[in-house]
């Protein structure tokens, strides 16, 4: 499977809280809301959103990524609401290793509710499952301990430092590298027993 295979049309994934779909330029209200907190942006490479201009060009650069078959994120929307509250998906993919990445941002509201657990365990699936993935890796700054609390309860293990391995707002960062792998997937391990499935495209 190639990565236009998948990002050429990407699947409405859906979990018990989420469901995680492509982002349109209507998501630009409640993206702008989360995303000019600096709380949120504190430990990711962008900068707080200043104005809803700047929302609105993040979104235009997912759809042209979109049309152009290439990685982009889901946007996750909270069932509940139906509102945008964060995205999470695929940041890279090398289909000649079957390695991927993710990465992930989330409202600062929706912080400490195992909501991104959810997000990603279903992201992961998606990649093993579907993908056919051997590896899915994440990083986060060092100081970054929710972040690196979701790989943790997702299952990935911890394989070291990354020193000084990027340069953001100014400064070196060291970044925590963590991995799961095909063989330690076990595809019953639901955060809290939720059920999650994939809808057709």
């Amino acid at each position: 499977m190639g990565i236009e295979d998948v990002f050429g049309d990407l699947p409405v994934l859906e979990t018990t809280r989420l469901v995680l779909r492509k982002m349109t330029l209507d998501d630009a209200g409640d993206m702008f809301e989360y995303a000019r907190d600096p709380e949120v942006a504190k430990y990711v490479t962008w900068d707080a959103h200043r104005t809803i201009d700047d929302t609105l060009a993040f979104l235009r650069s997912v759809h042209q990524r979109y049309r152009e078959g290439k990685i982009a994120s889901w946007g996750m929307e909270y069932k509940l609401h139906s509102r945008l509250i964060g995205t999470c998906g695929f940041v890279s993919w090398k289909p000649r290793h079957n390695r991927a990445e993710i990465g992930y941002a989330l409202s600062r509201a929706y912080w400490g509710k195992g909501v991104m657990t959810e997000a990603v365990r279903e992201v992961i699936r998606f990649g093993f499952e579907q993908m056919k993935l051997n590896r899915i890796e994440a990083r986060c700054k060092v100081q970054n301990l929710s972040s690196e609390r979701v790989m943790q309860k997702v299952g990935m293990r911890f394989e070291g430092i990354l020193r000084e391995v990027v340069f953001d707002k100014g400064e070196y960062h060291d970044l925590k590298l963590y991995s799961i792998l095909k063989n330690e997937y076990w595809p019953g391990a639901r955060l809290d027993g939720l059920a999650s499935t994939s809808l057709c495209r």
